[in-house]
């Protein structure tokens, strides 16, 4: 039985994705220093190997490694808090982390296929939108430490593609877009909204008004971690070799339609208060899915998805301050 390393895998996608896994009856091993998750989450698991090691330590590296098929690269530090407090350290774990599972896939003698997860940043704000595989990545201003996730994520594709050219190892490079659902963190927006919800609304009990960033009028095409798992596991078995792919949806809703929908699943009136968009921030993000939708028929679980997403968020807002 091939054997799957998933690096960041206690994080959010990469708990979902190994979920998904197992359960298909692959055998799955996870890389992870549970900065962001924790390997407590796996404890119902059985057909699981864990691995807590840094991504930056290529002895750790090396190991984990070790006699797997395939590698699907997630790990790295996310959260928009983090690319403004702690830069420094998402460079770090992106450009040294992805060089050194890089060099290491290549002294691996059984590896077939290397998967790297980049990011909808890079794209920053697209020529023309749905923005599709060919838009054109940017880093508007290096000076803004916003900017330190997107840039490790182009630094990671081109270590991809360039390392790995002139081996036997397949390589793909997906692309993830307003990937959402329960325990995603809490420095989103859909988390950060239910926070702010929380507390105007005096627990959720009461019709609110809360402050948010922009005027509501900014759209993001959300995609629900459920789809977004059969969209990458589709790519690391059927993505044609050296190509990138856009992971998501291509509906886009408004902030103001997002709180919207919120409102209706609490039972509640929200209304809101526009204010500044952080500098850096785009007004519209949604992707073309053409070349995914040809190796995937694409589902839409938005409504299910955000359902099931404020409930969790609801449940843990309202258990912290007991």
């Amino acid at each position: 039985m091939k054997k799957i390393l998933i690096t960041g895998g206690s994080g959010f996608l990469g708990f979902k994705l190994a979920e998904k896994l197992i359960i298909d009856g692959e055998n799955v091993r996870i890389f992870d220093n549970n900065f962001r998750g924790n390997f407590d989450k796996f404890k119902n698991f059985k057909k699981l190997e864990l691995i807590k090691g840094d991504i930056r330590n290529f002895k750790s590296v090396k190991k984990a490694v070790l006699d797997c098929d395939l590698i699907i690269h997630l790990a790295y530090i996310n959260g928009t808090s983090n690319f403004y407090e702690i830069p420094e350290e998402v460079l770090d774990v992106g450009i040294v982390g992805t060089i050194n599972i890089l060099k290491a896939s290549l002294k691996s003698k059984k590896l077939k296929k290397f998967v790297y997860a980049s990011s909808s940043e890079v794209y920053h704000k697209p020529l023309k939108l749905p923005a599709d595989e060919k838009e054109i990545l940017k880093i508007p201003n290096p000076q803004n430490s916003r900017f330190s996730y997107s840039s490790g994520k182009i630094i990671g594709e081109i270590l991809t593609f360039n390392l790995l050219r002139k081996t036997k190892i397949k390589h793909n490079i997906f692309r993830p877009h307003n990937v959402f659902g329960p325990s995603m963190g809490f420095e989103h927006v859909i988390p950060q909204l239910l926070k702010k919800i929380k507390i105007k609304s005096r627990g959720y009990k009461k019709n609110c008004t809360i402050p948010i960033q922009g005027s509501g009028l900014e759209t993001r095409a959300f995609c629900y971690v459920d789809d977004a798992v059969k969209q990458i596991i589709k790519i690391s078995k059927f993505g044609k070799n050296k190509e990138i792919y856009n992971i998501g949806q291509n509906k886009e809703i408004t902030i103001k339609k997002l709180i919207t929908d919120i409102s209706k699943i609490l039972k509640l009136k929200i209304k809101i208060k526009p204010g500044k968009l952080m500098k850096g921030s785009v007004l519209r993000r949604c992707p073309d899915v053409k070349k995914i939708s040809k190796i995937i028929k694409l589902n839409n679980n938005y409504l299910y998805g955000l359902k099931q997403t404020v409930l969790w968020y609801k449940n843990f807002y309202l258990n912290e301050s007991k």
